[in-house]
């Protein structure tokens, strides 16, 4: 009788999340040569031999690896690096940060960095002149957390030659005082004037910053991502050298696909271009099949896409409908050809016009080049219209969820649900309608505009309230909630699937990749107010472990 090879890694002793319809659960999982042998309960154990390593998962859960569908790992690298704001909401304390940075290179000839939040200023927007009263003499250029805008001092404009008689661009806005003259805060295209001028960082810096994104990742469970952005844009690096540099170092262990930039000031001729991009970029486990197009801003600067005008300060219509950074008729034009060469289009909509309109781009390939596996998807999906939200289904889009924003916060109750309005505001991550109407549903972070911590996600996918709000907090649109099973195969075989991993990875099932995550508890167990509470102790790739704690 033939017995079976001994298995290199063995998991045991605790529950097994498989996201595997087919047997939902397990307690034990072998692991051979990078994949998985099987699944299953005390019979897995006959697999372990002399040299088996065995994890004892004493009662804590193993899942597939976290896979982020929307997520800028070099930009969240290089803002670590340099004058980081990410982490609070404090005016004074964003000041005294740049103080100190600069204060510490004094060499630097530019002052970076960035991450702050709109919520610590008032309206959003900060002013030239705070940044003057500690960095003077240098030029000063930090985006928000967002990335949809910039916090500039004056030697910083006057470097750009921004002053009251620049035009603003198309695609974006400078804000000014009352005499016309800016105060130090640009929006959208805007933000290039000066981004542009920003030395770039030096190879070294910007591999560097992949890795050290790549390890917090790894840490935070993440094996696979998709890379929202590969090109240059605004402020942010072409990470596709770091890239390609880490996988002919070996040093790249993550899954990846990248999502090459679609120029919102170009059209069709750019295609090409895409195409050589796709075959020179593609080795290693790095795949640039994608294409990501911005439809929209955001509805914090009210450059977010909207079919109806957002509100002013006393409620009144403006005449502002936000943003839409690509003509809808090219925009047919381009995902159409794009979808008939093979691309992926990963399209940023969160205004509910920028949401119809890239379905209805959608809907132009489908009937132009009938049913392909493109797996197109819209990422954030602040504002869906009813009508839209059934169309997810019948033309095969994705939605691609940032669960940390469906939460009240300041930037939701102070900059956002006023100029909404209470019927567009009641729209918003219609996560629990999208979900019942048939829709895939896949899930990123967008770090660094926000946690790249998918556990933290998931907290708020399923109780629709901050894991660090006040207590007291309302549920925000409590309809829309989902359950943690359906969160979690969002952030697993739902962005596997957007990242066509789906046939090797996403779910704990025989045959495919070892990409495994031993969290620190079950939380299936524990109430689902204390999802966020829970964290990664180890991650593994292929087999190989990538992530262990000290704890672990």
């Amino acid at each position: 009788m033939h017995r079976p090879q001994t298995a290199d890694l063995v998991f045991t002793g605790g529950p097994v999340h498989t996201v595997d319809p087919a047997r939902s659960t397990a307690t034990s999982v072998a692991v051979r040569d990078g994949r998985i042998t099987a699944v299953g309960h005390d019979e897995v154990l006959d697999l372990v031999g002399a040299r088996t390593e065995v994890v004892d998962l004493a009662g804590r859960l193993l899942l597939p690896g976290f896979q982020d569908a929307h997520v800028h790992p070099q930009g969240a690298g290089l803002e670590l690096a340099l004058c980081h704001l990410g982490d609070s909401a404090d005016a004074q304390e964003y000041l005294r940060r740049v103080a100190a940075y600069a204060e510490a290179h004094p060499h630097a000839e530019w002052i970076t960095g960035g991450g702050w939040s709109m919520e610590a200023f008032p309206g959003g927007t900060p002013t030239a002149a705070l940044l003057d009263a500690v960095v003077p003499d240098r030029p000063v250029f930090l985006p928000n957390r967002d990335h949809h805008g910039a916090w500039v001092n004056t030697r910083a404009l006057e470097r750009a030659g921004i002053d009251a008689r620049t035009p603003d661009p198309a695609d974006g806005r400078i804000e000014r005082d009352a005499h016309g003259n800016p105060t130090g805060m640009l929006q959208e295209g805007a933000v290039h004037l000066v981004g542009a001028l920003v030395p770039d960082p030096t190879p070294q810096q910007q591999t560097a910053a992949l890795l050290h994104a790549q390890a917090v990742l790894h840490s935070y469970g993440v094996t696979a991502w998709q890379d929202a952005i590969i090109g240059a844009h605004a402020d942010l690096t072409d990470p596709a050298p770091a890239y390609r540099a880490a996988v002919d170092a070996g040093l790249l262990t993550a899954r990846v696909v990248g999502a090459l930039w679609w120029d919102r000031d170009r059209g069709a001729e750019q295609i090409p271009e895409l195409v050589a991009r796709r075959e020179e970029l593609s080795r290693g486990r790095f795949r640039a099949g994608t294409v990501k197009i911005m439809q929209d801003g955001i509805a914090e600067n009210h450059t977010a896409a909207m079919l109806d005008p957002y509100l002013t300060g006393c409620g009144c219509p403006s005449d502002n409908s936000g943003i839409s950074f690509v003509e809808p008729g090219a925009l047919n034009a381009h995902v159409t050809a794009l979808d008939a060469l093979g691309f992926q289009v990963h399209f940023h909509a969160l205004g509910d016009r920028a949401v119809r309109e890239a379905l209805d781009a959608v809907e132009a390939a489908r009937a132009a080049n009938g049913r392909r596996d493109t797996r197109h998807h819209l990422a954030h999906l602040q504002v869906v219209h009813p009508e839209d939200v059934r169309r997810f289904r019948p033309l095969g889009a994705t939605a691609n969820l940032q669960a940390l924003w469906a939460a009240h916060e300041p930037q939701m109750d102070e900059l956002t649900l006023p100029f909404l309005g209470e019927r567009r505001g009641a729209r918003q991550y219609p996560f629990g309608d999208l979900l019942r109407a048939g829709a895939t549903l896949a899930a990123g972070s967008d770090w660094p505009v926000s946690s790249p911590d998918p556990l933290a996600a998931v907290h708020v996918a399923v109780n629709r309230i901050a894991p660090d709000a006040p207590e007291g907090t309302p549920v925000f649109l409590p309809a829309q909630r989902l359950d943690l099973a359906t969160a979690l195969a969002a952030y697993t075989a739902g962005s596997a699937y957007v990242n066509h991993l789906d046939d090797t990875t996403g779910s704990v099932t025989p045959g495919k990749s070892a990409d495994l995550v031993v969290l620190d508890r079950d939380p299936f167990a524990g109430p689902p107010a204390e999802i966020a509470a829970t964290r990664v102790v180890q991650t593994f790739v292929d087999g190989a472990r990538v992530y262990a704690a000290d704890d672990a």
